[in-house]
């Protein structure tokens, strides 16, 4: 057990009416706890007690379980002592427990402690938070499986495999008189193709379990009247939008957050796009430009009874720069479903095709017409489609870290093609660094930091 000090938070407060359960870890666990208790705290066995003040008299009664390092969550001493859960109660046992020589814990303390430790990984400690913090069962579940170790196992599977081909790029480097060409090899062929296998897996899954933690951020987009506000009300289930014949009615960025089997969506509805002169529109059209470069999915609203194709009543420059921002996000290709309205009207409600710019879908928010088309379109574009079974939470740190890793195999792959085995060797060795900082191989003190900060005190 690492030396530090003792520190004391709140880790459940219930309400007056139910239990408070407070938390030390620490070498000074056990003592303070005796001090408080008048009795030592013996391992894995809860004891009724009295918890009394410096003066001796009784600030409340309850029980007082305790774990030895390192047998415990930190990896240290940890006492815990559940109370009535009145919050003056539990601010009266903290404050004694700081006069017997603890401290109070910094947020995630108690989770960055057991990281430290080694009883957890890193991407386990943030799955704590994600646990937490989830709104959903699906989301429960994923966090619950990261917490689990499923995402640091998969992770591991993956640095192995890489660490197994950097060692055989380094043995060609190390022994170039050999007459066999083992950049040439097809050995080295297949462990290549074995580890860009298992990167695009993690990605994939990874994007997934990102998504199940932060949702969605979906945006309707669409040229005035082409049923936008419709479409929100439909998937909300709400009359959440006002809806009128006339053009322009919504003026600025409408947020309703909507579940869709598990799945969280933020669905933004935005001004219709057009010419315009009035001035309070034109702001919400630059608002809504805003919403769609930070979009993570956009819903490009066609009515059908104008065209196929057709944004919808633009001219040719204002249709040109509106799938021009279809088309940007962050530098790649924004995921685009293309939703054609009033389809009730033109006889294709329920229908559905690919072509070239993407997944096309007819539906009818009047008669609810192929709005179940809709949301498994939603949930093919979440990366949803086969289910949930095997999900597990990430962050938006661990998606870039491993997109990270992803540009250094593909620079290491043209570099093997090239025989260039040291320069390939680097990047080999920079993807196994990125992929690190997923789970603490590699994590510099302010990465800790940023990361801990975010969680609640008392975990």
């Amino acid at each position: 057990m690492t030396d530090r000090d003792t520190i004391v938070a709140i880790a459940t407060a219930a309400g007056a009416a139910g239990i408070g359960v407070l938390r030390l870890s620490g070498p000074k666990a056990f003592s303070i706890a005796e001090a408080l208790s008048q009795r030592a705290p013996e391992h894995g066995r809860a004891r009724y007690v009295r918890f009394r003040d410096a003066d001796g008299s009784v600030i409340d009664d309850g029980l007082l379980l305790g774990f030895v390092a390192p047998h415990s969550f930190t990896g240290e001493h940890v006492v815990e002592l559940q109370a009535h859960g009145s919050p003056l109660l539990l601010s009266t046992l903290v404050q004694r427990c700081i006069a017997l020589g603890a401290r109070a814990a910094r947020p995630g303390e108690f989770s960055e402690r057991a990281f430290l430790e080694g009883k957890i990984g890193l991407a386990q400690a943030e799955a704590i938070a994600d646990l937490i913090a989830a709104r959903s069962d699906a989301a429960v579940r994923a966090a619950r499986r990261s917490l689990d170790g499923v995402f640091s196992a998969r992770v591991h599977a993956l640095v192995d495999a890489l660490t197994e081909l950097r060692v055989f790029v380094e043995a060609a480097i190390d022994f170039p008189e050999e007459e066999i060409d083992f950049l040439a090899a097809p050995e080295l062929s297949r462990r290549l193709a074995n580890v860009e296998a298992l990167h695009a897996e993690l990605q994939r899954d990874a994007l997934r379990g990102q998504r199940l933690t932060d949702g969605l951020h979906v945006v309707i987009v669409g040229a005035p009247n082409a049923g936008k506000s419709s479409l929100l009300n439909a998937l909300a289930g709400t009359e959440r939008a006002i809806v009128t014949p006339v053009a322009g009615t919504t003026r600025d960025v409408l947020r309703e957050s909507v579940r869709i089997d598990g799945l969280e969506l933020l669905l933004v509805d935005t001004a219709g796009l057009r010419d315009t002169d009035d001035v309070v529109e034109a702001e919400g059209i630059r608002r809504a430009r805003r919403e769609w470069e930070r979009a993570d999915l956009v819903l490009a609203v066609v009515d059908d009874r104008e065209s196929d194709h057709a944004i919808g009543r633009l001219n040719a420059e204002s249709e040109a720069a509106f799938r021009n921002l279809l088309e940007s996000h962050h530098g790649t290709r924004a995921p685009t479903l293309w939703l054609h309205s009033h389809a009730d009207l033109t006889g294709r409600a329920d229908h559905a095709e690919i072509r070239v710019d993407g997944q096309h879908v007819w539906f009818s928010s009047k008669g609810g017409e192929g709005l179940q088309r809709v949301r498994d379109a939603l949930r093919d574009a979440a990366g949803l489609g086969d289910g949930l079974d095997g999900a597990f939470s990430a962050r938006a740190r661990h998606v870039e870290a491993i997109a990270r890793a992803g540009e250094h195999l593909q620079h290491a792959a043209a570099q093997l093609q090239a025989r260039q085995g040291e320069l390939a060797a680097e990047d080999l060795r920079q993807a196994q660094d990125a992929l690190g900082e997923i789970t603490g191989r590699v994590s510099a003190d302010a990465l800790l930091g940023n990361i801990f900060s975010s969680f609640c005190i008392g975990k």
